[in-house]
């Protein structure tokens, strides 16, 4: 039987949830790296300031993982577990980090992005997002560039600056569904918004600006955390159960009120896991898939194989 320390180095260098079992099923943590196999190798190798944990390391038996498709969509999934059920040893009891919207207002009087603790349908909102401040950074980063709050008929020094910009109230309009589009993920419409904040901020190095491009590196990394695909915590209240297949393992991710809360897998076969897999809704299948074969890949190099099974978390 191979060691849940030999089985780490098997993980992807890609962000994702990690989860320790002993060696009776039973969770004994969950995390999120950006890097899961550097992550949990550390375990072994390097605690740094996280000592308290050793002695659950000596009772780790299994190593099972989430390969997720961003930072952004890790850190949702560990807050989303943690709130549905903490381990013994994870200290903090539904994740870190403030939850929030973007909010596009339009409006003749009062137009721009601003952030929301709460979505309405008094205006369009997207999200939702983790990190106050990265929120208030990547909204820093659109107006920087579609300056939608200055696109208003009021008097004074904000019409002045207007002017300066080049815009008025007829780019109101251009300006609020290009924001849209951004916050939507329009490949055009991101790529267009992110080339130009490293035009700026490169622009901004080399007239010697350094605190101006080090702000405008920091916008930019606040943008890249926003617009990453993100799908296990939803503004709709979605309600779907989630399947994938590999090598005599079934993995299931539950998502209820829109918010991605479990994920289980056990030993079953294909015949019977067909059914399930082929009612995935199509924007998870890559997802189901690619962590079905993750969990038949490390529980076969445990040599336990497809008759390994997990217990709920």
């Amino acid at each position: 039987m191979t060691s849940p320390r030999a089985v780490a180095r098997r993980l992807p260098l890609e962000p994702g949830v990690y989860r320790f079992r002993d060696g009776a099923g039973k969770v004994l943590y969950i995390g999120r790296a950006r890097y899961l196999r550097r992550r949990v190798q550390s375990y072994w190798t390097n605690l740094g300031d996280r000592p308290h944990l050793a002695t659950m390391v000596a009772r780790i038996g299994r190593v099972e993982a989430v390969w997720c498709d961003s930072e952004h969509e890790a850190a949702w999934l560990e807050r989303n577990l943690l709130e549905h059920s903490k381990p013994r040893w994870n200290r903090a009891e539904g994740g870190l980090g403030v939850v929030g919207y973007i909010r596009v207002d339009s409006g003749r009087s009062r137009p721009g992005l601003r952030l929301a603790y709460n979505a309405t349908t008094a205006a369009p909102h997207f999200g939702p997002f983790l990190g106050g401040l990265r929120i208030r950074q990547a909204i820093s980063a659109l107006h920087r560039v579609l300056p939608l709050s200055y696109a208003t008929a009021a008097n004074g020094s904000a019409r002045e600056l207007a002017r300066q910009l080049g815009i008025g109230p007829s780019d109101r309009d251009t300006l609020a569904q290009t924001a849209i589009a951004v916050l939507e993920r329009d490949p055009a419409a991101v790529t267009a918004l992110r080339a130009e904040l490293v035009r700026r901020r490169d622009r901004a190095a080399e007239q010697l600006s350094f605190e101006l491009a080090a702000k405008l590196q920091d916008e930019i990394t606040a943008f890249d955390w926003i617009i990453a695909e993100q799908k296990v915590s939803l503004l709709e209240p979605d309600d779907t159960d989630v399947y994938g297949w590999a090598d005599g393992t079934l993995v299931r991710f539950t998502m209820r009120a829109g918010r991605l809360c479990t994920w289980t897998q056990r030993a079953t076969a294909e015949r019977t896991a067909r059914d399930r897999v082929a009612a995935t809704p199509a924007r998870w299948r890559a997802f189901a898939q690619r962590n079905a074969e993750l969990a038949a890949r490390l529980l076969r190099d445990e040599g336990r194989g497809a008759a390994a099974a997990g217990r709920e978390q």
